[in-house]
């Protein structure tokens, strides 16, 4: 029996990609499905190093791209859960995936701070000239 999965990466003049497909032989979902980024990761047993492949598109939202990070740390967690059971790298890699987290939650929560930010700024822009016109 054979297994494959298969890319297919669409890059513009300046080789960055612009879309990015998939498929495998054994995919729920019947064809080839886009998707914005991938990581792949292979272990090379004679140089005993990682032969990485991490590609995004240009419209990969950055907020997507945090939450595949974290997405992925958690999958780091659960290959050691399966295959090594060392609970001090489980727990490293927890922690890590915890404080990104975090850090992932101020930033949202920054972000609608800045968002209520814009009208009390335009509401003291037009004080301003309000105060301005008043004076001239």
């Amino acid at each position: 029996m054979k297994s494959e999965i298969n890319f297919e990466i669409q890059l513009d003049n300046d080789r960055i990609p612009e879309k990015i497909f998939w498929d495998a032989t054994e995919n729920p979902n019947e064809g080839i499905n886009e998707t914005k980024a991938i990581s792949i990761s292979v272990w090379d047993h004679y140089h005993r190093g990682l032969l990485g492949i991490n590609l995004w598109t240009k419209d990969m939202p950055v907020d997507e791209m945090n939450h595949f990070a974290v997405d992925m740390i958690g999958n780091l967690v659960q290959m050691l859960r399966d295959s090594t059971q060392d609970e001090k790298m489980i727990g490293i890699l927890e922690d890590a995936g915890r404080q990104i987290t975090k850090h992932l939650n101020e930033l949202a929560q920054q972000e609608q701070n800045k968002a209520a930010a814009p009208e009390d700024g335009l509401a003291a822009l037009l004080e301003q000239t309000r105060q301005k016109m008043q004076k001239q």
